[in-house]
């Protein structure tokens, strides 16, 4: 026999180290909180940002949790938010292509008009130095003495044609100071010049290159609003020849409006839009998920055992297609899991009629073979080995067959819970005291630990002691002579009695199967030692009724250990175990402790430890109540090898169906009944 250990208790986790940020520190205190604090993981030790961080995560934290599950708001969210995206990047094509349009039609008609003005005013000036020329026109009467009028006179006949639709300046060129010459700056319209005219474009006029633009603002003298404008000005002579620069601005305000205009009608339209997609996308989601919403309410109702669920099926798509494969899935479900328990059923009562039925001649050939076995002195040595064979042998059927009969009951779900204050360490004296002729014959010596207090728990005494005295039969036989060490213990709201043996131990992936009903480490020995092959069985079911956990751990020559805990008071779920189900001896622990690393498997026993992964509050388990088949243990750690295996249900198996389990499938135990220590009862089944 060997055994083995899976108990990896959870590693402690590792200091973890502040990231290195490649910055310079500053002197400022925001930069050497934010690379000391922020960068450097100083704020998760800062109650007020933690306390910040946990404000700003708690209103998110239903949303997100909407976001995970539900996938109809998912798949609308996601076609409004690509809908406003395609929305907005049209939006912005429509407007610059507008805008351009507009502002392209400006510009022709605005150099259109700005081409004749300057033509107007070239001739203008060509026509008034010609007058000038004549000498019978009087001193006050000739243009050219008079540029001041004639400039005047020039700008307001220049922009008289305008109505508004722009004004004109008239401004001295920037190379030379002709204010003397009346050439002073002069604008239609109240059009603040200085303000209006940017200066760039003054020094472009003034190259003499031809006419130019730009875009600005006009400014107003009387208090009326800036507009934006089109600017193009050039550089003309007056009648005496001297350069000035001439401007044309032209508000670009009617443009402004239309593209407003555009741009409130795109924003509508591109709202609407939206909508209208999220509200599309929403129905056609609806249509979608509403049955599978269903099919997953019946699935989960199928689950619960009520098979009769069916989907409800309308049209012939492919949804409709999905409910009808359903409900065929369904019904097919349903009939092999009927033909299943109608198997089951007849196989508990071919094993609970059989059981019974062999009670009465097993009573009889057990009184003939006692007369035998009285008489065997009288017999030559070969008949006397005989009938002591004889007897032994009945003592095995007659064990097996009340094991039969107490599977009987657990899968029938007719076991009874008789539970009463008992202190577990009258009920170890009593197991120790009836286990104490094999330990003799095996030279192995039990000691007791942790009995100095009372350990006090609602429990049925008869099914404790026969689930300890499986425990420690087992450990004296595979103990290989070494001592067998059972320990006690309460804290919190639980008690615990471990059994732990120095033996062979268990090889990997035993412990998970050592539970199972007459399984064995090795298939190929004949079992003519040990017990039943039941005994684990039946004490996991024990131990199950009482809402305990039944746990093993060993590893290949260094032990085992076998864990039963109980809840303190009757109906009180668990949430841990006062005691390692990993021993402080074990291997792994003493090379932890030589390296100066903390255990493991150690857990104090002052009070009950919180849950570590794996090992979940476990309601009590009433006797009747149906189990999902196949599930694990809460207080079996992953890869630990200590998992307990749940009870069938009373209608959907059969003890005659449990020797051909799997440990996911079956109730877990080897192992016989433990009342006669002479015949090696208890084995685990190896």
């Amino acid at each position: 026999m060997s055994r083995d250990s899976a108990a990896s208790a959870p590693g402690e986790p590792g200091a973890r180290s502040g990231r290195p940020v490649g910055r310079k520190m500053t002197g400022s205190r925001w930069a050497r909180f934010v690379e000391g604090g922020l960068l450097q993981g100083g704020v998760q030790g800062s109650p007020v940002l933690r306390l910040l961080m946990r404000w700003v995560r708690r209103p998110l934290l239903p949303v997100m949790r909407l976001w995970r599950r539900n996938i109809q708001l998912k798949v609308v969210v996601t076609t409004l938010l690509m809908s406003l995206g395609v929305v907005l990047l049209l939006g912005f094509v429509v407007i610059g292509q507008v805008r351009n349009g507009l502002l392209d039609a400006k510009v022709k008609a605005s150099q259109s008009q700005a081409t004749g003005g300057f033509t107007v005013a070239r001739q203008e000036a060509d026509s008034a130095a010609a007058a000038g020329g004549d000498d019978r026109s009087g001193p006050n009467d000739n243009p050219v003495q008079n540029i001041s009028g004639w400039m005047s006179s020039l700008v307001e006949s220049l922009s008289s044609g305008g109505q508004g639709a722009f004004s004109v300046v008239t401004l001295s060129t920037t190379s030379a100071d002709n204010d003397t010459r009346g050439l002073g700056p002069r604008a239609s319209g109240f059009v603040d010049w200085s303000l209006s005219v940017p200066e760039d474009l003054r020094e472009r006029v003034d190259e003499g290159t031809g006419a130019a633009q730009s875009y600005t603002r006009v400014v107003y003298t009387n208090g009326q609003d800036s507009q934006p404008a089109l600017i193009i000005g050039t550089e003309v002579n007056d009648p005496k020849g001297d350069p000035y620069q001439l401007y044309y601005l032209f508000p670009l305000t009617q443009e402004e409006k239309s593209l407003s205009l555009v741009k409130g009608t795109l924003a509508t339209a591109g709202l609407f839009v939206v909508v209208l997609l999220g509200a599309i996308a929403w129905l056609v989601v609806r249509q979608v998920v509403t049955p599978v919403r269903m099919a997953a309410g019946i699935a989960e109702r199928l689950s619960a055992g009520r098979l009769q669920e069916r989907m409800k099926v309308t049209g012939e798509d492919d949804i409709a297609r999905l409910g009808e494969a359903f409900n065929k899935m369904a019904q097919n479900l349903q009939l092999k899991i009927q033909q299943l328990e109608d198997l089951s059923r007849m196989q508990r009562r071919f094993v609970s009629d059989v059981s019974h039925e062999l009670r009465t001649p097993l009573t009889t050939v057990r009184m003939a073979a006692d007369v035998i076995h009285d008489a065997r002195v009288d017999f030559d040595p070969m008949t006397a080995r005989s009938a002591e064979l004889l007897a032994d042998q009945l003592d095995r059927f007659e064990t097996l067959l009340a094991d039969l009969l107490e599977i009987s009951r657990f899968d029938a779900g007719a076991a009874a819970l008789e539970a009463e204050p008992i202190d577990l360490r009258e009920v170890v004296r009593r197991v120790i005291s009836g286990a104490e002729p094999l330990a003799e014959r095996k030279g192995t010596r039990v000691r007791v630990v942790g009995d100095q207090q009372p350990v006090v728990a609602e429990a049925d005494a008869r099914r404790v002691e026969r689930v300890l005295r499986n425990l420690v039969v087992n450990a004296v036989e595979h103990g290989e002579g070494e001592d067998v060490v059972v320990k006690l213990a309460s804290a919190g709201g639980a008690v615990a009695v471990a059994v732990r043996d120095y033996g062979v131990g268990l090889k990997p992936g035993e412990a998970t199967r050592v539970f199972s009903r007459f399984w064995r480490a090795d298939p190929a020995r004949a079992r003519t030692t040990g017990g039943t092959g039941l005994g684990l069985s039946i004490a996991l079911e024990d131990a199950r009724l009482h809402g305990g956990w039944l746990q093993a751990w060993g590893e290949p020559g260094g032990g085992s250990q076998f864990r039963l805990t109980l809840p303190r008071t009757a109906d009180e779920p668990l949430r841990g175990s006062p005691i390692p189900l990993e021993p402080k001896d074990s291997r792994r622990n003493r090379g932890l402790n030589d390296a100066g690393l903390p255990l493991g498997g150690t857990q104090k026993l002052a009070t009950v430890p919180a849950q570590p992964a794996g090992e979940r509050t476990v309601p009590p388990m009433p006797a009747r109540a149906p189990v999902v088949a196949g599930a694990v243990d809460p207080a079996a750690l992953p890869g630990n090898g200590a998992r307990v295996v749940s009870r069938p249900t009373a209608d959907t198996r059969g003890p005659a169906a449990a020797s051909e389990e799997t440990p996911s499938e079956g109730g877990p135990g080897t192992g016989g009944q433990p009342d006669r220590s002479k015949h090696g009862e208890g084995s685990r089944g190896r």
